[in-house]
């Protein structure tokens, strides 16, 4: 396999489940065993990383840790940052994700999965990552989301993808 561009990053995982943040570093790490994880299982601690350590990518979850705040403090600080939700799997937290300037919106539900999803946040541009994202996510996203959940969020796959 060729070297991962996770290799020698350095990454901030918050959530408030011990067992997300466990399952999220063995996945990780499985795959480039020399990636840097952080981790935070609060707000205050999280807040107080992003505000004094340079990270290449945050990874936050939305609910329990105040993660539209944590997202904007890390944009702000010009890292890139993906959502990882469960409770929070919705066309809204989509849309507030993107508008926010996140660069990914990862379901838990794919955690199996992790490793591409962040390689693509580092490999590609916004605009970029975001249309792979939706690509690949979309047959998820439709099973998860209200029918009408393009059209509500303004991401239209299809357009995007053109």
């Amino acid at each position: 396999m060729a070297d991962s561009i996770l290799k020698g990053k350095h990454i901030l995982a918050v959530d408030d489940e011990p067992d997300v943040l466990e399952t999220f570093r063995e996945m990780v790490l499985i795959d480039v065993p020399d990636c840097h994880i952080d981790e935070a299982r609060t707000y205050e601690t999280a807040l107080d990383l992003i505000q004094t350590r340079t990270y290449d990518l945050v990874v936050l979850d939305i609910m329990g840790v105040r993660g539209f705040d944590l997202l904007e403090a890390a944009v702000q600080r010009k890292f890139k940052v993906a959502m990882l939700t469960a409770n929070a799997m919705n066309p809204e937290s989509l849309m507030q994700s993107y508008a926010m300037k996140a660069h990914a919106f990862l379901p838990k539900e794919k955690l199996a999965e992790i490793v591409p999803f962040l390689e693509d946040v580092l490999t590609y541009d916004y605009a970029t990552g975001w249309k792979r994202l939706l690509k690949k996510l979309h047959p998820f996203f439709n099973d998860r989301f209200v029918s009408d959940w393009e059209k509500k969020t303004g991401m239209e796959w299809r357009e995007w993808a053109k």
